[in-house]
């Protein structure tokens, strides 16, 4: 089996898409970042997903962005919430983080190096992305070409290749693919602003996309939200 560097957050994207390297027969090598974010409930659950899918590898970086800021999940910046639709899909939210996936990706393409893997997964979406530039398709080719030219193994003729098979589904297409391949959502978070239990707050844009996935998807919910959604 070829390694693969999968890069784990503990979320129903990244979750997925280790799912389909897995079924790809890739063996996957799980890097997990705890980044100052304040939803650090989903390291958590990047563990208990790596060891039900009985990864043997699971690495866990730690790197505080709260020291750069600029986001509501590494800052004193209050994280959206009940937004509408229209909303949703308009500009680029108080969640992104500033050069959050170059830094995932630089990572995984150095542990990539080290263990001799020549292939990456990401699970960005280009969809149902929340605005984000750094899930775009064009920045995962672009970073696909750096790769090959600022690496030892590049030098040599070893090229890398990053994959990102979510980034044209829909959060329920997501969500089907998943089912199929027997993952276990309840084991997942998603919630940006989660309660000190650990529980979803249910109106962060990241609850309202795992929400209407289910919905539309058919797919049972097992998220555990917070009796009251909080404000």
């Amino acid at each position: 089996m070829r390694k693969a560097v999968v890069l784990l957050s503990g979320g129903l994207d990244s979750t997925t898409c280790l799912a389909m390297a897995r079924a790809q027969l890739f063996e996957p090598v799980c890097l997990c970042v705890s980044y100052g974010q304040r939803h650090q409930a989903e390291v958590e659950s990047a563990r208990r997903v790596a060891q039900a899918m009985g990864v043997a590898d699971f690495r866990l970086v730690a790197v505080d962005l709260r020291a750069v800021g600029g986001s509501a999940l590494t800052g004193d910046i209050p994280v959206p919430k009940g937004r509408s639709e229209a909303e949703l899909g308009a500009g680029v939210p108080e969640t992104y983080v500033p050069a959050r996936n170059t830094l995932l990706l630089a990572l995984a393409l150095g542990l990539s190096e080290v263990v001799g893997a020549r292939d990456i997964f990401i699970g960005v979406n280009a969809v149902d992305y929340s605005g984000y530039p750094d899930c775009r398709p064009e920045f995962i080719r672009a970073f696909e070409a750096l790769s090959k030219l600022a690496t030892k193994s590049g030098a040599e003729g070893e090229g890398f290749r990053i994959h990102a098979p979510l980034s044209g589904m829909s959060k329920a297409e997501i969500l089907r693919e998943g089912v199929r391949l027997g993952v276990d959502y309840g084991l997942t978070h998603s919630c940006y602003d989660p309660s000190a239990q650990g529980l979803a707050c249910g109106s962060c844009d990241s609850c309202q996309l795992r929400r209407r996935g289910f919905e539309q998807a058919g797919v049972k919910d097992p998220t555990r939200y917070s009796s009251e959604p909080r404000s």
